[in-house]
């Protein structure tokens, strides 16, 4: 797939000043969609520029993009996205053009910038897409190599079928949640291994998972297969990702058919969903594949993508956040192409605004493990923060952050956050 336009060129600068900071993550390089709210007012969808949220569906109005304003004066970015890449190539192009340094029509127009620009600081970031399925996948070598030895026998770490096909599980979509909300302890049955029955309570090794996930954006229909080829023109964008897990509940729930309650408590998305053009300067080359996948799941050339990921824990009270984790998205071994062919490759359909989230994204060394399950030896060794406190699993009141980026030619396409505070247990009375 190449999205690629005049918005990815490194020398193009917006007349929005901010936009131009070397820190920014929102350039005229990036134009991330989402949803926001502000002074009262319905939810629309916007891009980010700069400090500011662009408002479309005030655009649309005044005929300045070639979609009717309808779509953009949607609670989710559904109906947009439904318009296909053609649609989103072309209002891609257009918003590059409005926003470029040189361009008076939106500049010039003192009336219209007033209420089509709004400050991020006073807008309040909503879930970007309706999200009809979510599936989860289990896609870092790393990641798997080390959960594997942790349970399992060293010397098969990774289960026979681990490099023949993207494992995957279907999540809950219903508890996906934009960053920023809350995440409360979940209860569930946990086996002691002292004891011969389960006990239900709070659970004790709350955990994250640094994930991305790409959103959905051309679907299939039933009984037609996505092929390896045409993969990425299925895809919209991507978001950041965290798979909130419960190990304890897992630990006792998952065999024989894996992953339930551990997993279906929360899911957090960050609130900009980066467009694939975007993106396209970063492909680079993704890891070495041994055995050679099946012939359906071959694809030539580069698919992964350079981005760079962080995990930060606040514990409360704490004048800072300490980063726990820093990885990149190029070391996952199956790519978003391969798990969006193999997981419709039995048939399987997909919608528009489906989200697919990567697995847990950990490299080859220690500071770049993608959960405190791993950096932590299952709670046996915790990590100490930049306050002093230790952890071994994620405590009340602590604040956890996801953050992604790729760095250009003086330029920065980032994501955003993806965080949460964890509230303590109900009751489990």
């Amino acid at each position: 797939m190449n999205q690629s336009n005049a918005t990815v060129a490194p020398a193009v600068k917006s007349w929005v000043e901010s936009a131009n900071l070397p820190d920014c993550e929102f350039p005229l390089q990036n134009l991330p969609y989402g949803i926001f709210q502000a002074a009262g007012g319905a939810p629309r969808a916007g891009v980010a520029i700069g400090d500011f949220v662009l408002d479309l569906a005030a655009l649309a109005r005044a005929g300045l993009l070639p979609c009717e304003a309808g779509v953009f004066e949607q609670p989710r970015l559904n109906d947009f996205i439904a318009l296909g890449p053609e649609a989103w190539s072309a209002v891609r192009a257009r918003l590059g053009a409005l926003l470029a340094s040189g361009d008076a029509t939106l500049q010039g127009d003192a009336d219209l910038r007033s209420r089509a620009l709004v400050a991020q600081s006073d807008a309040t970031m909503l879930l970007p897409v309706e999200i009809p399925g979510y599936t989860d996948f289990y896609s870092s070598k790393e990641h798997a190599t080390n959960v594997g030895m942790l349970f399992r026998d060293p010397k098969n770490a990774l289960l026979p079928n681990w490099s023949e096909l993207p494992i995957g599980y279907n999540g809950r979509a219903s508890s996906v949640i934009p960053s920023g909300t809350p995440v409360r302890r979940p209860n569930g049955q946990i086996k002691p291994p002292d004891q011969e029955r389960p006990v239900f309570g709070a659970c004790r090794k709350l955990d994250i998972e640094l994930e991305m996930g790409f959103i959905v954006g051309v679907p299939n229909g039933l009984a037609e297969p996505v092929a390896c080829a045409d993969a990425e023109r299925h895809i919209f964008g991507m978001v950041l990702l965290n798979d909130w897990s419960a190990r304890d509940l897992q630990a006792w729930e998952y065999v024989p058919l894996g992953p339930f309650n551990a997993k279906t408590f929360a899911t957090t998305i960050s609130p900009w969903i980066v467009p694939m053009a975007a993106l396209e300067p970063f492909r680079t080359a993704q890891p070495a594949q041994s055995p050679e996948p099946l012939s359906y799941l071959r694809h030539d050339g580069p698919h992964a993508f350079d981005i760079e990921l962080e995990a930060w824990i606040r514990p409360q009270g704490a004048s800072r956040p300490s980063r726990i984790s820093r990885t990149n998205f190029k070391y996952m071994y199956w790519t978003m192409a391969q798990q969006l062919v193999h997981h419709t490759s039995s048939g399987c359909n997909t919608r528009v605004g489906d989200l697919m989230g990567s697995g847990t994204i950990s490299g080859p060394t220690p500071d770049s493990l993608g959960s405190l399950l791993e950096m932590t030896f299952n709670g046996r060794e915790p990590i100490t923060l930049e306050t002093g406190e230790k952890r071994a699993f994620i405590e009340d009141g602590d604040e956890l952050d996801l953050r992604g980026s790729c760095q250009g030619d003086g330029y920065r396409v980032g994501f955003g956050h993806c965080s949460g505070v964890v509230l303590p247990a109900l009751d489990a009375r």
